[in-house]
Formats: structure tokens, sequence, C-alpha cells
């Protein structure tokens, strides 16, 4: 009995020593050998199920993400001509239809359409005045830079308009009172201006 309780002291003590504390692996050796062991179950499990195993596992993995990312590169630019196309009006509607649909829509406070009602006002009547070129597909900046050449007069007034219709229809601002009250005071504005002629005079 004594000869046991000898041994399990001598054990003890031996297995106390600093030397064994250092030999056990750190959390970072531990969570290595997790990962690697993981990935070797991984690895067979692939080589069972897969005919060809990681040989034509990995080139088809690589193939999928490769036509991912062309996926999504290809329908961003899609996406934002759907988003650019909300000023086209969708209906034979004049002008004068559009500032009604506005002036409706803010009374309910409802600006949103306000906006997009009035901003397809403008754009209607400079169409019809011959100002811009009827053209499906235009975005608000586009309007903008279009109409700004042929009548500076209303270019930062253009300008505030598209940037704030596009924080609306694109970044999901939203609208207010004040942004009905800049387009319906830019349409005030364009009508009552001429545009600036280029060219050789008469």
């Amino acid at each position: 009995m004594t000869g046991r309780d000898e041994g399990a002291r001598l054990a003890r003590e031996e297995l106390s020593d600093p030397v064994y504390n250092e030999a056990e692996p750190g959390l970072l050796d531990r969570i290595y050998a997790m990962a690697m062991e993981w990935l070797q179950e991984l690895v067979r499990a692939a080589n069972e199920s897969v005919p060809g195993g990681w040989w034509v596992l990995g080139p088809l993995l690589a193939l999928f993400a490769v036509l991912l990312i062309a996926l999504i590169v290809y329908m961003r630019p899609a996406r934002r001509a759907r988003l650019a196309a909300v000023i086209d009006t969708g209906a034979a509607l004049t002008a004068g239809d559009h500032r009604a649909a506005a002036d409706r829509h803010a009374a309910a406070g409802e600006y949103g359409p306000a906006v997009r009602e009035r901003l397809r006002a403008i754009t209607r009547d400079l169409e019809d005045r011959a100002i811009i070129t009827p053209r499906p597909g235009r975005t608000a900046t586009e309007l903008a830079t279009e109409a700004s050449a042929a009548l500076p007069a209303g270019h930062e007034g253009l300008t505030a308009a598209a940037r704030a219709f596009n924080d609306i229809a694109y970044g999901q601002r939203p609208a207010t009172a004040d942004d009905d009250r800049l387009l319906r005071d830019l349409d005030r504005l364009l009508r009552g201006s001429s545009p600036v002629r280029t060219g050789a005079g008469t």
C-alpha cells in the first residue's frame, strides 16, 4: 500500500514538471489540427462520392465561381438600366396629365410618386417643345445634361432635381415636400425659358 502511494506521489511530481506543460499543444495548434482533420474528412468524402475526387470537383467549383461572378457583373448594369427607365411614362400622356397626377399625389402627401410624375411632365414638355429629342430609357442625369445644354438657366435646378430623383429612386430615400417643391419650381422655370440656339446667326 505504501509502495503504491509512493509511486503515485512520484508520478504526480513528474507530471507537474514545467516541461510537460510546455509540451502541451496551444489553442492555435489545436485549431490547426482540427481544421486539418476536417479538411482530410472533406477530401475523403469527395473522393468517395465524386468520381475522380478533387481532380474533378475542384475545376467544377472554379467554373461555378467564374459563372457566378460573370452573372453578377452582367446583371448589375441591367438592373441599373431598368431603374433608369422609370422616367418613361409607358403611356401616351401629355405633360399636363403628368402635372395633374403630380398635384394629386402631392396633395395626398405621396411625394415619391409626385416627384416621379413631375419629372415626367418636365421631360414630356421639353420633348414636345423640341428642346430635347424623345428617347425611351432616358435617365434623370441624362435629362439634366441634355436639357442644360439648351436651357443653361435651368442647369442648377435640373442637376438638383436629378440628384433628388436618383436618391429617391435608387437610394430608397423617402421623398419630402421639399423635393416636390424643387421639381415644381423647376417645372415653372423651364416652362418660361427659351432655348439657347447655337450656330451661325441670321
